[in-house]
């Protein structure tokens, strides 16, 4: 069985974008719950007037 590929330049720009949006995706998505998850077990500054 012969099997033959072709990827031109614009196939491979798309793959490219591709795995850079979903690496930025993936950094946003872990910051966000990164300081939800920090500011569980961040302490409450008190008040002592």
């Amino acid at each position: 069985m012969n099997h033959l590929a072709y990827l031109d330049a614009g196939s491979g720009s798309l793959i490219v974008q591709a795995v850079v949006g979903g690496i930025a995706g993936v950094a946003v998505a872990a910051k966000l719950y990164w300081r939800r998850l920090v500011s569980r077990f961040r302490r409450q500054p008190t008040d002592q007037s």
